[in-house]
């Protein structure tokens, strides 16, 4: 129950919050980091719980208040340590996190698995002066656990709920994530993606979502899915948070050697905040395997976002043709990683009361199936038969095909034969080529269908073309305006 003031500033300031507007509030002293998180606290146990629930969000930092407390002070007698202190943050469940919080994936397997150390995006995150709030829920093992299970489930979790509509698709895997930064449970919150993870959900709700180029973040200390595939990024409502947020996120990390290949770590992202950013800029449209995946609805909500970009002064090159785009695509890297990747984290993260090894995690799920295997692991089995050695002829014959078809041959090919400054389609429908390639995509509302599903437009290029990309999203953002926060007659207690 929030007192008199809290409540008139619910009722009156907290949807949409931005970051530029909290510090307003913070500077006139009519808000304290605690009510802050006060107030979310309460928006989360409104909407979240229950049988008509979101479920997004899987458990509090129990030391939240007293870090708010704690940064107060500091604010008050210090200042300030920059555009995150005090901000709450909530964050993927497969971000470890040394604290009185699990790390678990969504697996009941891991519920009572505590990390020893912090992921080093979290390290950031809290010398950044940001209360991490607590885990969202996510599709378990990041979608990477068995065929046919539901976006947005886990075992430990439950289902995901989107607010804009109980039939709407959540997508995954950062779905948690992206639901509670629609419903208003925080301002921000990070997503991991490995091919689609971060740009599906934030595109169903509404969402700005950036996948950074693999290397711009670290990725020590993320249950991991791909050595090669994997990325943290963030999730927010608007570009201009979204770009405030990958300033602290951003560094070189000795442990993550692709960092040390990263050209942006001494930039300000908000500097690309340009709201004439598309004019005179090349865009192609990607529509072959991608807009026949869509529903009238959605690819008129698409077309519609299209005449945008040319009215905003962008030249449209439509459509536009990745070479590679019918391949013969596996996920034979992702399959052979995982075993390797997944064992080297429990090994230096979780002690000996956790699982230690992928063949310790499907055992433990066998216990009980019935709570633990709602839809069976037939992907964890499959990783665990690959020798852990990446050695197989199979794998390194896959490694070499998606470098060289998603990059020179595919995405690059595209860009550099029709002169593009980035590729566009929309929601997630074409992220896994440059997933493969280790590319960027931001994408950003583009509107909704007539029953008000979330439509997303995403703008791809190459590596570590973030600062133009951020600059496309703003100047479509700025121009359209399109997102409408939900109207909570969904998950509302």
């Amino acid at each position: 129950m929030l007192n008199p003031r809290l409540q008139t500033f619910n009722d009156d300031y907290l949807d949409e919050l931005t970051l530029e507007k909290v510090h307003e509030f913070f500077k006139q002293g009519t808000l304290s980091v605690k009510d802050l998180v006060w107030l979310y606290i309460e928006r989360i146990a409104a909407f979240d719980h229950g049988s008509n629930g979101l479920h997004a969000v899987l458990e509090i930092n129990p030391d939240a208040l007293q870090i708010a407390d704690a940064l107060e002070y500091e604010k008050n007698d210090i200042g300030l340590r920059g555009p995150l202190h005090g901000i709450p943050v909530l964050i993927k469940d497969n971000l470890a996190t040394a604290d009185k919080m699990h790390t678990s994936a969504g697996s009941l397997a891991m519920k009572d698995s505590y990390a020893l150390e912090d992921a080093f995006l979290v390290k950031q995150l809290r010398e950044a002066g940001a209360v991490i709030l607590g885990k969202t829920n996510m599709t378990e093992w990041a979608n990477f656990m068995t065929d046919g299970m539901p976006a947005g489930f886990s075992s430990r979790g439950g289902q995901v709920v989107n607010p804009y509509g109980k039939t709407f698709d959540v997508g995954g895997s950062s779905t948690g994530s992206a639901a509670a930064i629609a419903a208003n449970f925080a301002m921000l919150s990070i997503g991991t993606e490995t091919s689609g993870s971060i740009l599906s959900p934030a595109s169903q709700h509404s969402l700005v979502g950036i996948k950074p180029t693999v290397g711009l973040l670290s990725r020590t200390g993320i249950i991991p899915i791909s050595i090669t595939q994997d990325t943290a990024g963030p999730i927010a409502r608007t570009v201009k948070d979204a770009a405030i947020f990958l300033n602290t996120l951003v560094s070189i990390d000795e442990f993550d050697p692709i960092t040390k290949t990263n050209p942006l770590d001494e930039l300000d992202f908000t500097s690309f905040l340009d709201i004439n950013g598309l004019e005179n800029k090349r865009v192609g449209i990607v529509r072959e395997g991608i807009f026949d995946q869509m529903s009238s609805e959605q690819v008129n909500v698409m077309e519609e976002a299209i005449n945008h970009l040319k009215k905003i002064g962008a030249e449209v090159i439509d459509p536009v043709v990745i070479p590679t785009q019918q391949s013969p695509w596996t996920v034979d890297v992702m399959v052979h990683e995982f075993k390797v990747a997944l064992n080297t984290y429990l090994n230096d993260y979780t002690d000996n009361s956790s699982p230690n090894t992928l063949k310790d995690v499907i055992k433990i799920n066998q216990l009980d199936p019935q709570a633990r295997l709602k839809y069976g692991q037939m992907v964890l089995e499959r990783a665990e038969k690959t020798s852990g050695t990446l050695t197989e002829p199979e794998y390194l014959a896959a490694l070499s095909f998606d470098h060289v078809q998603s990059k020179e041959m595919g995405i690059d090919a595209a860009l550099q034969k029709h002169q593009l400054d980035a590729l566009v389609y929309p929601n997630n429908f074409g992220a896994f080529i440059p997933a493969k390639a280790g590319y960027p995509s931001i994408t950003v509302p583009a509107g909704y269908t007539s029953k008000g599903e979330p439509v997303g437009i995403t703008f791809t290029g190459s590596a570590y073309s973030e600062p133009t990309l951020i600059k496309f999203a703003y100047a479509f953002e700025q121009a359209t305006l399109h997102r409408i926060p939900p109207q909570h007659n969904v998950g509302s207690s």
